[in-house]
């Protein structure tokens, strides 16, 4: 097997379009760390599908002057953690897994520290668990501009129509609204259970 040196952003629930990059077996993953923090991407938001369409849940940032995103800390001025997680059981209590993952998914917000990064690595290692993978990576010592990793950092766009080929499938709304593609992984995994792996590794 070729394998190839991937640099991957660190995500909050990552979209399902993330994993597909990030669980191929071709790929040495190393995660960015050291990045100047951007503003509306997948790094502190996740979207859902609530039952009015698509649903951006977003982790506030404490504005202290720090910029890496190893330094960002989460701000508690609202109690964002309650919040996101009623929005996640509100959409997805109703979809055939929900019940089977709800302990494993509900105890990623359990977690206490202020670090986004680590929040956001304990978000990814609780989905591992629940995917049954355990894809290694290690997280860069320094920011390089045009790394020789193929450099997916700018990637995945909050804001634009996913790049990514995806077949549908069923989503508790899609008949309301029809199916949204690329959403965060946790709505897959509430909507195909087991069979997400397969479903992620068939991304293109």
């Amino acid at each position: 097997m070729n394998m190839k040196n991937v640099l991957l952003p660190v995500f909050y629930l990552p979209p399902i379009s993330w994993f597909s990059v990030f669980l191929n077996p071709e790929h040495t993953i190393e995660l960015e760390q050291h990045e100047n923090f951007p503003k509306q991407t997948y790094r502190n938001r996740a979207n859902i599908y609530g039952a009015n369409g698509k649903l951006a849940l977003i982790i506030p940032i404490r504005h202290n002057g720090k910029r890496l995103l190893k330094d960002i800390e989460m701000s508690d001025s609202e109690d964002w953690k309650t919040l996101h997680w009623k929005s996640i059981k509100t959409a997805y209590q109703s979809s055939p897994y929900f019940e089977y993952y709800e302990n494993r998914l509900k105890e990623m917000y359990a977690y206490e520290g202020k670090s986004l990064l680590d929040f956001n690595l304990n978000a990814i290692h609780i989905i591992q668990q629940i995917l049954k993978t355990d894809q290694a990576y290690i997280l860069n010592e320094e920011y390089i501009k045009n790394p020789e990793a193929i450099n997916f950092r700018e990637r995945f766009s909050a804001k634009a129509p996913s790049e990514f080929a995806m077949e549908d499938y069923y989503q508790t709304f899609s008949d309301k609204h029809g199916f949204l593609k690329d959403l965060s992984v946790v709505d897959l995994i509430c909507n195909k259970g087991p069979e997400s792996v397969t479903y992620i590794k068939n991304i293109k």
